[in-house]
Formats: C-alpha cells, structure tokens, sequence
C-alpha cells in the first residue's frame, strides 16, 4: 500500500528535493513543501525539480516569491496529520 510523504524543504534544500525525487522510487504519494524562503535553485536542484514535475510530484509554498501552489503555514500545519511520513531538511 502506497505511503503519503511530506517533504519540508526548510535548510538543506538541495538534499530535500534529492531526497523528495529518491521518495518516488517506492511508488509512494509524495508531496514538496518549500517553507519561507524563496528558492534559489542551481543546476541540481533545477534538475530535481523537473524530474518531479515529470513524476507528477506536487510542490507547494508559503513563500508568494515562489512559482509554486500557494498554501499559507497555517494550512501546511493542518495538512501534515495527513501524511504517513514527513521528511523535515
């Protein structure tokens, strides 16, 4: 049975969009959270970023600089309780 897991992209963002992508190997729901700041992102984590557009992996925000779907932190909050797993960077 397919887990849902969160990914908080706080810190270490290159290494949660890493591991975010490395999530989609077990076939499991997966979904980005990018918290506060906005995302800067280089070569690799540009690269991570498609391949989680291409796997269909849902990225959300609560930074309005960011061109992802906009959810504020209080409704992150509430969405979390949802998830099987949650990976905080």
């Amino acid at each position: 049975m397919a887990k849902k897991v969160a990914v908080l992209v706080r810190d270490r963002k290159g290494e949660a969009l890493r591991m975010a992508v490395g999530a989609t190997l077990a076939d499991d729901e997966v979904n980005v959270f990018i918290m506060d700041d906005k995302l800067v992102p280089d070569e690799e984590m540009q690269l991570n970023l498609e391949t989680m557009s291409d796997l269909d992996v849902k990225v959300y925000t609560n930074n309005p600089e960011n061109p992802y779907e906009q959810m504020t932190t209080e409704e992150i909050a509430r969405a979390l309780p949802n998830y099987d797993v949650i990976i905080p960077y």
